[in-house]
């Protein structure tokens, strides 16, 4: 896939990945991944596309990953603060 025409179809594709569905064998670990943060933001975000493949779904060693978000205006910082009052 041509990362630089990416479309938001393509990303609606990987999103809706069902796990019971994916051949594990076809996804990536998230520990080969390696950001290199001397690049633009933008720059960084499609190398990571490019080195994972599938940003909602991948593996983490012997675990698969399925990441989904709410539709709401709150941030990940957001519900980690809360999370962490609750636990305090």
């Amino acid at each position: 896939m041509d990362l630089q025409a990416l479309t938001i179809a393509d990303i609606d594709t990987m999103q809706a990945v069902e796990l019971k569905n994916v051949d594990r064998g076809t996804l990536r670990d998230i520990r080969d991944v390696e950001i290199d943060t001397t690049l633009p933001k933008k720059e960084r975000f499609l190398d990571y596309v490019r080195q994972i493949g599938n940003p909602y779904c991948y593996r983490h060693g012997k675990y698969t990953v399925k990441v989904s978000f709410s539709d709401t205006d709150a941030t990940l910082e957001d519900r980690m603060l809360s999370y962490l009052r609750l636990k305090c």
